[in-house]
């Protein structure tokens, strides 16, 4: 498995503006949001405990996260708890209501997202490597706690590896 340093620096080569990465804190959230309302719509009966695929995802996705590194996965963890309810709430709206809040959500994210990388002068990282969609959530959860000055040797080892790599430096 990779190291989460890896997955950002790779990552953040596309996001260095600061315009882009707000963008994202908007952009991101949404899509997954929006996602998590689609997948939510699949329910089943697990022992007698009625579970969604959004469930089943976000709880592959944490322990994915949390292994490649605990403090992210467990502040992923804190931050998408309110939203898988919120997007619980509205699969079990009516079929209409809840397409319409995905569509809005969906096609809203990625117009935001790609305001963005115009700021940034590129497109999005995910049409390189559409892996990079599910490395942006830890991403900005990272970049939240290097924000709040935690998890510095993760931010060094990433920026040490964002410039190393960047074509646009050197």
């Amino acid at each position: 498995m990779r190291p989460l340093a890896e997955h950002m620096a790779s990552y953040a080569v596309y996001h260095r503006d600061p315009r882009t990465k707000l963008t994202h804190f908007v952009g991101v959230p949404a899509i997954v949001f929006a996602i998590l309302v689609l997948l939510a719509l699949a329910r089943t009966a697990v022992g007698g405990i009625e579970v969604s695929l959004a469930m089943a995802f976000v709880a592959v996705m944490l322990g994915y996260y949390s292994a490649l590194d605990l403090a992210v996965g467990l502040a992923l963890a804190v931050l998408i708890a309110p939203v898988l309810w919120a997007a619980e709430q509205i699969a079990r709206q009516s079929l209409p209501i809840s397409l319409g809040v995905f569509l809005i959500f969906f096609i809203g994210g990625w117009i935001i997202q790609l305001v963005g990388h115009r700021f940034e002068g590129n497109r999005p990282a995910l049409l390189d490597n559409l892996f990079h969609a599910l490395v942006a959530p830890a991403f900005l959860v990272a970049e939240l706690l290097f924000a709040l000055g935690l998890r510095r040797e993760l931010r060094e080892e990433v920026e040490r590896r964002v410039e190393a790599s960047d074509p646009r430096r050197g």
